[in-house]
């Protein structure tokens, strides 16, 4: 990624976003592009892809839990959620981002198999990359951890595959 300015970075520095995959459609694929001089933060852009068919219509969305600026945390969609989607706001005072995901249900299907990505980025400040690895996962949820002297944050995407069937039972 040599150019960076032409990536379609979903905000500039410093600013808040709201992006959201278009209906019926999963995040697969983050990418982000870190810079001290405006403010330790990042760009970001997002890619979506259609729900596979097996998976019907999302039956309910919503935004998820926000997840603070300046602490380590982990943010898992709730009710069996799969992202669809983020929205993120800058706070000058501690060079970090608040987070929240958008969620979305598919009937009663249930997340297994789970799987934690590797540090995204793989050191503090590099530019970061998380394509969904193989067809089948999809994003449940991350876990991060956050340098209070680098300000600046690495990501492990929690990923699931999702069962083709109803299950009965909330699957954490």
């Amino acid at each position: 990624m040599t150019d960076h300015h032409d990536m379609g970075w979903v905000n500039t520095y410093r600013q808040g976003f709201n992006f959201q995959c278009p209906h019926g459609e999963l995040l697969v694929a983050i990418r982000s592009y870190f810079s001290e001089q405006e403010g330790s933060d990042r760009l970001w852009t997002f890619e979506c892809q259609p729900a596979p068919e097996t998976l019907g219509e999302p039956s309910d969305c919503w935004w998820d839990d926000i997840s603070r600026a300046g602490m380590e945390w982990t943010s898992t969609c709730t009710r069996n959620g799969l992202v669809a989607g983020v929205q993120s706001k800058y706070f000058e005072s501690v060079l970090d981002r608040e987070w929240q995901f958008y969620c979305c249900r598919y009937k009663r299907r249930c997340p297994y198999s789970c799987m934690k990505t590797t540090d995204v980025p793989e050191y503090y400040k590099e530019e970061g990359e998380m394509v969904i690895p193989s067809y089948g996962y999809f994003i449940r949820g991350a876990q991060t951890t956050f340098s209070g002297v680098l300000r600046d944050r690495q990501w492990k995407y929690i990923l699931c595959r999702i069962t083709d069937f109803d299950c009965e039972f909330e699957n954490l």
